[in-house]
């Protein structure tokens, strides 16, 4: 079948200034591709997505399309007709007939706003949060019947749950040409076939998705060396992780195994852990942060109920949840910004906390980037005897010589979000709280990120909707589900997804089990929680009984092969009640 071509462009250039962003750029999309835009920041990713939809007009050359090509974008500017709804931004000119039965449509809102009503769709576009506004603009793109949809940072303002269904979605959709540009390493990888990079005017094609695309980076780089030491090593080390990590990434098929161990044999991991573990005992002693039964609001909403946590030196933990569910709320409770309503926080004398919040109104926007960091430290300790002046600091969060001296109120989101970061870090603590710290940041920035922070030999809690920067730097992750608990999760960000999509399946079973009304399902369920805590409360008896045997027992091998056998029995049995107590009130607290 031969292959249908949407859009070339051909000998393109376009400047902004003296430096050019495209210089003689070509390059082609074809039907169904899924193409991922990584770069630094400025460096022409935008225009290049631009330059392909015709929003900007090439210096030089030219974009030749299909005459039936239907195109949409999503760009970094929500705008709608002042008045629009939330109806006649997605749903158009469309008779309700015409969408209320579509399943697609329905899928669309359910995955993106978590379902929808004549309230949401007779809101005012201009009323909406940013988040808001850019969930309904990607909704508009996706209900609509298009051959090549163009996304810029199509994941922001997006949680883990929400990132993880928009890439579902797109990989459903065949027939569907996409171009991408984001920040988001998972999603790249979910999604792209192929990946463009955008430097010094050219782009640079990879075959495969973000992983393949480091593979072959570090692979080219080895053969012609033409690639500093210092960025060779943090690709190297990236590299290293990826093979080491996550078993979905380790098995891509366009994964070159052979060569990556040969590139990775001499490596070390990303990061030493009984070195970091030593220097976080040595500096924090035993008790970081210990909550015991506490009781969580934000103004008189409960959020966490009877929470009992316990972080330990050197923990590096993820915190994962719904929006509303208490993230924010919960580190701030930590830090003493807030209060618990009942139960007790204990917090170790020797800690010391920074906390990088998602807004950044302590830097004075007359600083220059040096003076503002100068202004904390002139020298850094890491641990493990490295130090790092405020200048070189500065330049492995991608400050050069130069930029130093550009004044605050001059850089942009990310770059604020860097500086304060380095700020925090050369206030030496021990213990580093991040609130969505990635916003802003091109691959690049995050990698050298990352790499800092495998050094950083305190406790670190982590909030963000980058699951692969969760995964890269946090060792164990803890979610809320929204029912005003905490859940450890080992099986990671995956197992989070999981709870959630097992929690919103019986939701749909009692929405289409007609003549029942909501409140007989609200009692129904009641009972079968008060059921299933009596069963757990049992397993929970069995299951110290069968301690003791085991300790009675401990000579008697016969008794004590029958003694474990029936243990096992017992922990997978209390393990599948929970599940089903965990379903039960999450179904509740959406019904309620």
């Amino acid at each position: 079948m031969a292959v249908k071509n949407l859009i070339n462009v051909e000998a393109v250039s376009k400047s902004f200034g003296i430096k050019p962003l495209l210089d003689n750029v070509s390059l082609g999309i074809n039907a169904g591709e899924r193409i991922g835009v990584v770069g630094r920041n400025g460096g022409g990713k935008s225009t290049l997505m631009k330059v392909i939809a015709g929003i900007e007009a090439p210096d030089s050359g030219r974009v030749a399309k299909i005459s039936s090509l239907s195109m949409g974008i999503l760009n970094q500017a929500d705008t709608a007709a002042v008045g629009a709804s939330v109806r006649d931004v997605v749903l158009g000119q469309k008779e309700k007939h015409e969408w209320a039965s579509s399943s697609d449509i329905r899928e669309i809102f359910t995955g993106l706003f978590g379902g929808f009503d004549d309230h949401l769709l007779d809101r005012d576009f201009h009323s909406l949060s940013g988040g808001e506004r850019r969930r309904v603009n990607l909704a508009k793109l996706l209900v609509a019947d298009l051959d090549l949809l163009l996304l810029d940072e199509p994941t922001n303002h997006l949680d883990v749950e929400g990132v993880a269904w928009l890439a579902a979605h797109i990989k459903a959709r065949t027939d569907l040409a996409v171009m991408v540009i984001t920040h988001d390493r998972w999603f790249l990888d979910e999604i792209s076939d192929q990946i463009w990079e955008v430097v010094d005017g050219e782009i640079k094609t990879y075959e495969g998705g973000y992983s393949a695309y480091v593979l072959s980076k570090a692979e080219r780089a080895r053969q012609i060396s033409v690639e500093d030491g210092k960025r060779n090593m943090l690709i190297r080390k990236e590299l290293a992780w990826l093979r080491r990590g996550a078993p979905a990434r380790t098995a891509k098929p366009k994964f070159r195994i052979e060569a990556a161990n040969t590139l990775i044999a001499n490596e070390p991991p990303p990061r030493n852990e009984a070195e970091l573990l030593n220097f976080a005992q040595n500096r924090l002693g035993n008790t970081v942060y210990e909550l015991h039964q506490a009781d969580i609001y934000a103004g008189d909403k409960e959020l966490l109920k009877d929470i009992y946590w316990n972080l330990g030196p050197g923990d590096r933990i993820g915190i994962v949840g719904v929006n509303g569910a208490g993230k924010t709320t919960l580190i701030r409770t930590l830090i003493g910004e807030n209060k618990v309503n009942a139960g007790k926080l204990v917090t170790g004398v020797t800690v010391k906390p920074a906390y990088l919040s998602q807004h950044l109104e302590e830097l004075d926007p007359t600083w220059r980037v040096l003076e503002a960091v100068e202004k904390v430290a002139n020298h850094v300790q890491l641990g493990n005897g490295k130090e790092l002046s405020a200048s070189q600091l500065c330049e492995r969060l991608g400050f050069s010589k130069d930029a130093q001296w550009t004044p605050v109120g001059d850089l942009s989101g990310g770059e604020r979000r860097r500086l304060q970061l380095t700020r925090l870090l050369m206030d030496s603590p021990n213990v580093l709280i991040l609130d969505e710290p990635t916003n802003d940041f091109d691959v690049e920035t995050l990698t050298a990120l990352e790499d800092l922070l495998d050094s950083f030999g305190g406790t670190m809690l982590v909030i963000s909707h980058d699951r692969y920067f969760l995964e890269r730097v946090c060792d164990r992750f803890v979610g809320l589900l929204g029912n005003k608990t905490m859940r450890d999760l080992p099986g990671g960000v995956e197992q989070y997804l999981q709870l959630r999509r097992a929690g919103s399946q019986p939701v749909t079973a009692v929405k289409t089990a007609g003549g029942v009304s909501n409140a007989a399902q609200q009692r129904d369920l009641k009972k079968e929680i008060t059921k299933l805590e009596r069963q757990i409360e049992k397993a929970d008896l069995e299951h110290a009984n069968l301690l003791g045997e085991q300790a009675e027992y401990a000579m008697d091998y016969t008794k004590l092969a029958e003694v474990t056998a029936a243990l096992e029995a017992n922990i997978a049995r209390k393990s599948e009640l929970e599940e089903q107590w965990l379903i039960a009130t999450t179904t509740l607290e959406e019904l309620g």
